[in-house]
């Protein structure tokens, strides 16, 4: 359902996540991908060599439900529909065992978060349950 240009449908999930922390803590690990917008040739350029990736879906909830290991959406307004590179990357993401959805407006984002936030806990080892400790690891 469209409401509102991408932007501003980005900015109510992210509002709505913030309100809905008492409900869901695990909300303050959603975060969005700065991934479209206009560039310069050489902005673009930059970003590429930074590792940006043409395609990532919009939103990242790496929290581990209903047998996944975290969830992607790409959010959409009016017509608009996934691009090539977008059902590229959900196709791969949904390989490595990852929630994907593509969502029109704020509110069917909304509904499919908090839906996946309802699903029972994935459970996965832990950096400690595996045995690797920081030292392990160079930190």
């Amino acid at each position: 359902m469209w409401c509102g240009a991408e932007d501003d449908e980005q900015e109510q999930i992210i509002l709505w996540s913030e309100n809905m922390k008492s409900m869901y803590p695990e909300l303050d690990l959603l975060y969005h991908v700065p991934n479209g917008g206009k560039r310069t040739k050489s902005e673009a350029a930059r970003f590429k060599r930074m590792g940006v990736k043409s395609g990532v879906p919009d939103l990242v909830l790496p929290v581990a439900r209903g047998g996944y290991a975290g969830a992607y959406v790409e959010l959409k307004v009016g017509p608009n529909k996934a691009t090539k590179n977008q059902e590229h990357w959900i196709s791969k993401l949904e390989e490595q065992g990852y929630y994907t959805a593509v969502c029109y407006g704020s509110i069917e984002a909304e509904e499919t978060i908090e839906w996946y936030l309802q699903q029972g806990k994935t459970v996965l080892m832990t950096m400690e349950q595996c045995g690797r400790k920081d030292a392990e690891r160079g930190l």
